[in-house]
């Protein structure tokens, strides 16, 4: 039988919002480059201290975006999980969507929506996988049921049902007890992005926003991809808003 609740819904008219009407006030305070830190890690490493003594809800979360050899884009929410002079860490299933294109397209951005505090963060540069040594250190610090999950999703790729999802997770469950060591899957990895570029983007009264942005000028060191931020020398430019 029809659910009488299901038929209500059906029947209450949708509610139509205006995004053009949603305006927020931003902060007064600005940014100059005379506040800025020599280079772009040393200013990141102030901003993501702000964002999270701000109490922003997974202040590491950043928008990673992508392209295929074509140059069609993708993109998706990861977490930052560690950062230096050599570039921005995440990790990720390497026959995901995003393991795949940046195969074929090793260019990429990242972006730190920090609305609440009216600041954004992007980061655009080259990405290339990090060694076996360091995703391993990182993959036992995960939660079990991380870890699992991580053997459990062939990311990315279709699957019948939820229910074969959780079939194949109990499986690994019972072969991987809690407190039981969990290997690093063969196909799953960390990737670290080396900055070309960082935008710092504080939001201003009437929508003259700051954005003042570090262009590398080389001088990094040599990674296997070519040159990494480590050692680079910035020059920076205030863009318009």
């Amino acid at each position: 039988m029809p659910d009488a609740h299901d038929d209500a819904a059906r029947d209450t008219p949708l509610t139509i919002l205006d995004p053009a009407a949603m305006r927020a006030r931003y902060r007064a305070e600005g940014l100059l480059e005379e506040e800025l830190a020599p280079e772009p890690y040393g200013q990141f490493t102030r901003w993501f201290a702000d964002a999270v003594a701000s109490g922003l809800h997974e202040p590491n979360a950043m928008v990673l975006s992508t392209a295929d050899a074509r140059g069609r884009p993708s993109s998706r929410t990861v977490l930052l999980k560690k950062y230096d002079s050599r570039g921005f860490v995440f990790f990720t299933n390497y026959g995901s969507r995003k393991g795949r294109e940046l195969l074929e397209n090793p260019y990429a951005s990242l972006l730190f929506p920090w609305h609440p505090i009216a600041r954004q963060v992007i980061v655009a540069g080259r990405a290339e996988r990090i060694g076996r040594d360091e995703t391993a250190a990182y993959f036992r610090t995960r939660p079990h049921g991380s870890q699992l999950g991580a053997w459990a999703s062939e990311q990315s790729s279709t699957v019948a049902s939820r229910e074969e999802l959780d079939r194949v997770y109990a499986e690994l469950a019972a072969r991987y007890p809690e407190g039981e060591d969990v290997p690093a899957p063969p196909g799953w990895g960390g990737y670290r992005l080396s900055a070309e570029s960082v935008e710092f983007w504080q939001g201003r009264e009437n929508r003259l926003h700051d954005r003042l942005r570090y262009v590398r000028t080389g001088g990094g060191t040599e990674s296997a991809g070519g040159e990494s931020g480590e050692g680079a020398s910035w020059r920076v430019e205030r863009l318009c808003p």
